[in-house]
């Protein structure tokens, strides 16, 4: 598996300028979309009933990244450190907008989920770069040193990706906000219609990524996708199994598992797609690989879970 992995890595993915502007300007809208459903008199909860949502905090910014880490230690031997660095940027990243989509499917309480959405994503100005720079220093200078392998110089530029990431979410975020306040009647009415659109353009994003390199794609699937539905269900047991440990109520112990298992992989792309973060001629094939396919998955998850979710109301009003 391991030196299956490693053919990933010199995978090149070519987007032209114009290109990734693109990519820029629709992840920002999707931004803009998920602020279109943040109200600001909904984080009084955070102040009145803080327990939920201090725990998704928790769960989504300091448990998800660190348990990465344990996981990432325990298949050390199994796993390059290219696929590894990929971990450990998607748990850096902020929850996925979707989130909120899948929180009202499954009965959980959505009012938490846009709560918990909206400070992580806010937060993620500040604790994406962190996290990735923090967990990522010490998988370089711990555990990538076992005889063969090849991790090549990668320098975390902390500042370039703090100003990536307040350009792509901050800005787009506030500008989301201020619409609200100002058009609240039209903001209604967009929120759902740019809920749908961000599902289809990330799968588009990933389509248009993979598009020369599909039959790659194809012959190295199965190892991303174990190691993806492993990484996945982790930081949905997190979720689920902090919320039972701390005796929640059962709709926010849904919300927090939601919460924790959908990722916001569309940022995680783009900041692989900057050349000043991730140089052209660094070699990391196998952090697109994991980046792209989780995009994929915590969908088809997340949606499963929800179900399950459902149905377990069902079976209970039944009873």
């Amino acid at each position: 598996m391991y030196e299956q992995l490693l053919n990933l890595d010199p995978i090149r993915l070519n987007f032209s300028a114009g290109g990734m502007r693109a990519i820029n300007f629709v992840l920002a809208l999707v931004m803009f979309g998920v602020a279109l459903g943040i109200k600001p008199r909904e984080f009084k909860n955070v102040f009145i009933k803080p327990k939920s949502a201090i725990l998704g905090l928790i769960c989504q910014l300091i448990l998800l990244p660190a348990m990465t880490f344990l996981l990432i230690l325990a298949f050390n031997n199994h796993i390059t450190p290219m696929v590894a660095m990929g971990m450990i940027l998607v748990a850096a990243c902020p929850g996925g907008n979707i989130s909120n989509f899948m929180s009202s499917l499954s009965k959980a309480n959505t009012e938490l989920s846009v709560t918990l959405t909206a400070i992580t994503t806010s937060s993620a100005t500040f604790m994406t770069p962190f996290n990735f720079a923090f967990w990522g220093g010490l998988y370089t200078r711990y555990l990538s040193t076992r005889a063969g392998d090849v991790l090549q110089p990668l320098h975390i530029d902390l500042w370039q990706t703090f100003e990536t990431v307040f350009i792509l979410l901050g800005i787009p975020l506030i500008l989301g906000m201020l619409f609200v306040r100002f058009f609240p009647v039209a903001a209604e009415k967009m929120k759902k219609p740019m809920q749908y659109f961000s599902l289809i353009f990330f799968m588009i994003m990933v389509v248009l990524a993979f598009s020369n390199n599909f039959d790659i794609f194809i012959k190295y699937i199965f190892y991303i996708l174990f190691i993806v539905f492993i990484h996945n269900a982790l930081a949905l047991g997190i979720g689920y199994g902090t919320g039972t440990l701390f005796r929640i109520p059962r709709k926010d112990r849904r919300t927090i598992t939601i919460e924790t298992g959908i990722q916001n992989s569309g940022l995680g792309l783009v900041l692989l797609f900057n050349p000043k973060i991730f140089p052209p001629d660094l070699a990391y094939g196998g952090m697109l690989f994991i980046t792209a396919w989780w995009g994929i998955w915590h969908i088809l998850s997340g949606l499963g879970v929800s179900f399950v979710f459902k149905w377990s109301d069902k079976r209970r009003n039944e009873a």
